[in-house]
Parts: C-alpha cells; structure tokens; sequence
C-alpha cells in the first residue's frame, strides 16, 4: 500500500520535492500552494503547474482560511504532510492531522539560517557552504529535529540564483534518499542545538541599499546576495539610483583607502573602496536601463565618480 502525503509547496524545492514523491510512488491527494504576488517576479517553477499537470488537486488558501483548510487535510488522512518552500508556517492543528509525521525541507544546514530567505543570508553573510535540511515541524519555525541535511558549495562569485540551484537539487537529493525509511519508520532524528545557529528575518528591497563605509568583500556579497532575479543592490549617485548587478572581487589588487569611487581603467570600471579594496563592476542599470560600462569606464577614466 502507497503511503500517502499531502504537499505544501512553493518556488523550485517545492515543484522537485512534488515530483520527487509522486515518482517514487507516493500518494498525493491534495497541493497546497500560494498564489502568486502581483509584483513577485515568478522565474521559478509553477507548483500549481505542475500538480495540474500531475493531476493532483490544488488549493492557494488565504491565512483566514486556516480552520477550513485543517478540515479539508484531515479528512484525507495523510500519514504525512510535507512543507517544500511553503511561505507560511504551519499551525499545530494542522501539523497533527499527519498520522506519522509532518516534515519541511529548509534552504539551510540547520539550525544555521533559520528563518525567511536563508539562501540569500547565507551569501549576504559570506558563508561557503549552505544546503538543504530535512526535519520535523514543530510550532516554532525550523527548530524541529533533524533527519537528514546535505551541504553545497558557495563559490566566491555565486549569486543567489546559483546557489538556489544547487540548494534544489540537495533538497530533492536528501528526500529522495530518505523516503524509504520514512515510510518503514526507521528514519533517524536529531534534536537541534539551536544556540549554534540563528534565526534570520524577511528581507525587504530597501536592506540592497549600498553602504559605502563596508570592505570591499561585504558590498561584494551583498551585490551577489540580492543580484537579480532578486531587488537588488543600489545607490544614489546625484539623485539618480543605480543598481549594482554584478561585481567581482580583485584581492590582488588594492588602493589608498578613502573616499569610496568608481573609476576607469582600460575600459573596465572599478570601484574603489573604504578599505582599500577594490570591485571590478560587471553588470550595472538605472531607471533608464543597462549601463554601457565600456563607455563608463573611458568617462570615469580622468574624472572619478564618487560614492558616499
């Protein structure tokens, strides 16, 4: 007999965890999902989409909807409920209608990066390595018991796109390899020490704000943290706003320390910062659009432009 599974989903972890069940023959009555934001930009996978497509009933609840929703799962009598990337915490109620357990998959090696947005923190926070956790739920968020986690690699000009690829992939990787005991109940657990990690809050587009006072390697993880598809790192540069997409840093190269400056040098653009290191700018805009940075660069080669 199939065990039986009902979904709560969102991004890319939810629509490869989904599938992840469905293919190793799951039963999944029901998806839970959200409706998308009307400003969200969606460059990640529909779990909606998918569970059409996988002919499984989907519903996108609103908050007050709470009560309803714990009906409708319980009488579907799941031996489990698993949260994939699911934007809301899920109520105690609801965590009991799984008659065997009910499991999330977190964007971290907890307990570090409890919390929203963990992928970019990770980044943000100049980590070199993050991955993907599968635990229990419990009332408090990403604090319950850990069955399996599995890390990947922060390369030193990853952004957060790439690293939410890869943290993807761990995701459906420590599923899959734990289903089976999961539904034997042989499944290992860990209780967290949560004093080894922390709990990170939402990010808003105004946290991408530049401040030039940092070293070179914290604007270069900020940039990369919040590059595009996400707001984005920016500054003001005569009331106008510019927004650093890509940069590089230079630890072989170094300046006098001093007033943060964006300048020229065979026809790259550079910027020098507070402590005397120094970014290479790869990829800039404004409101108007893409920065031609070759012709900044000759521009900014006599005449610097500075930033505070």
């Amino acid at each position: 007999m199939s065990v039986r599974a009902v979904v709560f989903a969102y991004h890319d972890v939810g629509d490869r965890c989904l599938r992840a069940l469905v293919s190793n023959g799951w039963d999944v009555p029901l998806v839970v999902t959200h409706e998308p934001q009307p400003d969200e930009a969606l460059w990640f996978a529909s779990v909606a989409a998918t569970a059409n497509d996988l002919d499984i009933p989907v519903l996108t609840p609103h908050t007050s909807d709470r009560p309803g929703l714990t009906r409708t799962v319980a009488q579907l009598k799941p031996d489990f409920i698993f949260s994939f990337y699911y934007r809301s915490l899920l109520a105690e109620p609801l965590l009991q209608t799984a008659r065997r357990g009910a499991l999330n998959v977190h964007g971290s090696l907890l307990p570090r990066f409890r919390g929203r947005a963990p992928v970019n923190w990770a980044i943000l926070k100049g980590e070199r390595q993050t991955g993907a956790t599968l635990h229990h739920m419990v009332a408090r968020a990403d604090a319950g018991d850990i069955v399996d986690q599995l890390a990947v690699p922060i390369l030193i000009d990853d952004d957060a796109r790439q690293v939410m690829a890869k943290v993807t992939l761990a995701a459906e990787i420590v599923l899959v390899r734990n289903l089976t005991t999961l539904a034997d109940g042989t499944a290992p657990r860990q209780a967290q020490d949560l004093s080894r990690g922390e709990y990170c809050g939402r990010r808003t587009p105004e946290d991408g704000r530049i401040d030039w006072r940092a070293p070179a390697l914290t604007i270069h993880n900020l940039v990369r943290a919040v590059a595009p598809p996400f707001p984005g790192a920016f500054t003001d540069v005569n009331d106008k706003r510019w927004w650093l997409q890509r940069t590089r840093l230079l630890p072989d190269k170094s300046v006098d320390a001093g007033v943060p400056r964006l300048y020229g040098d065979a026809g790259h653009c550079f910027i020098a910062c507070m402590d005397g290191g120094v970014l290479e700018l790869l990829a800039a805009s404004t409101a108007e659009g893409t920065v031609d940075l070759r012709t900044l660069a000759n521009q900014l080669a006599h005449r610097p432009m500075a930033f505070r």
